[in-house]
């Protein structure tokens, strides 16, 4: 199941992670990001203990998306040591969001 992070705990529950994050910035109003949803908490339990899968409502906390440059939802971004290792904007199949975890990894 994805984990809900906000601008107040973004940093201690993404930044300093000890393993690969996705962070779904994603908005209530954007279908696609409704569409994704259940694919990411799939992803989040098929990764479990390698990679977090996290979603961050845009909308509400403005700081992170404003500072990560997002300006479309969903944006998927991968951090991996605090830093930016791989973004995409809009929706994606099951098996591309995989390879943008799997990718972390290595």
């Amino acid at each position: 199941m994805t984990t809900e992070v906000t601008d107040e705990t973004f940093a201690h529950e993404v930044l300093a992670s000890d393993v690969p994050v996705l962070v779904d910035f994603w908005a209530e109003w954007c279908p696609p990001c409704h569409r994704i949803a259940p694919m990411l908490d799939e992803l989040a339990t098929e990764f479990e203990g390698r990679a977090r899968v996290v979603k961050l409502n845009a909308d509400d906390n403005p700081l992170t998306a404003r500072a990560y440059g997002v300006l479309s939802m969903p944006t998927l971004t991968v951090f991996r040591g605090g830093e930016v290792v791989s973004q995409h904007v809009g929706a994606r199949p099951k098996a591309k969001l995989r390879e943008q975890i799997d990718s972390a990894l290595r």
